[in-house]
């Protein structure tokens, strides 16, 4: 049966100063040339798609020597209003936190907390109803898990990721339905008691392949009903739309030379 979608309101940075200089994870390799024009239009697209499914897109200005900014679900964490900053664990990306944290200060946003620990936003926690998933491994600090508990109230789940692919927690899990507390993710990024634990928790889960793990099928945006996800998943069309999901492929190839796609681009402000 055809699940329902509720309205949502995003935060995105377009890609106009994208480019690959340098390598902070295994996606990146600088001497691979980023065709920018062809970004642009590809985020574009993945705008586009979400005003016509009836969200909100508001957009961040990017600046011409943060060429990572376009990956704004890394900026902020965003529940119930409230507006946990980032902390980058690389100085090439130090600066993005303090942009996106002006903009929500200019945008009526009254309640914002500097982190002291390093987190990268939506990259590393993932909300659903109950609780806050919380990825660490690679670039989350530990102690930002009981940053974030305390910041919003809600419990914190740790989770260890192993695999260097897989850097943030957005790239091997992603939140279906944030109500009915219905992920996917891939197995092989997470260690073995971690594995249990998500077991535990989501017993229902749609477990993903290695193949559409490698095509950053993870790395997905829903609506409670649309499934925004990399187009070359396409493993995951048909268990998604068996749970009743309508899955929207999108291709942002450009973007994944950085290391992200859909998720990575997106920024949920939860009011």
């Amino acid at each position: 049966m055809p699940r329902s979608a509720r309205p949502r309101r995003y935060l995105m940075c377009p890609p106009e100063h994208f480019k690959v200089t340098y390598s902070i994870n295994p996606w990146m390799d600088p001497a691979k040339p980023v065709d920018v024009p062809l970004a642009l239009a590809q985020w574009e697209d993945l705008r586009d798609r979400y005003r016509a499914l009836g969200h909100t897109v508001e957009e961040l200005t990017p600046r011409p020597d943060l060429p990572d900014m376009v990956f704004a679900a890394n900026g902020a964490t965003v529940i119930d209003g409230r507006v946990l900053g980032a902390r980058f664990a690389h100085a090439e990306r130090t600066q993005e936190a303090a942009e996106h944290l002006a903009w929500f200060r200019a945008n009526g946003f009254t309640e914002t907390g500097e982190p002291v620990h390093i987190n990268e936003g939506e990259g590393d926690f993932a909300v659903t109803s109950r609780w806050i998933l919380a990825g660490r491994g690679f670039r989350a600090s530990p102690l930002s898990h009981g940053e974030a508990q305390e910041f919003f109230g809600r419990p914190v789940i740790g989770l260890d990721l192993v695999d260097p692919r897989y850097y943030h927690l957005d790239t091997a899990l992603a939140v279906l339905d944030d109500e009915g507390d219905d992920v996917m993710y891939y197995p092989g990024a997470f260690s073995p008691g971690s594995r249990a634990v998500l077991r535990r928790l989501f017993p229902d889960a749609l477990i993903a392949g290695e193949s559409d793990a490698a095509a950053l099928g993870m790395n997905a945006v829903s609506d409670g009903r649309h499934v925004l996800l990399p187009q070359g998943a396409v493993g995951l069309f048909e268990p998604l739309r068996a749970r009743g999901y309508e899955p929207v492929g999108i291709d942002l190839g450009e973007l994944l030379k950085g290391g992200g796609s859909v998720k990575c681009c997106t920024q949920e402000l939860r009011s």
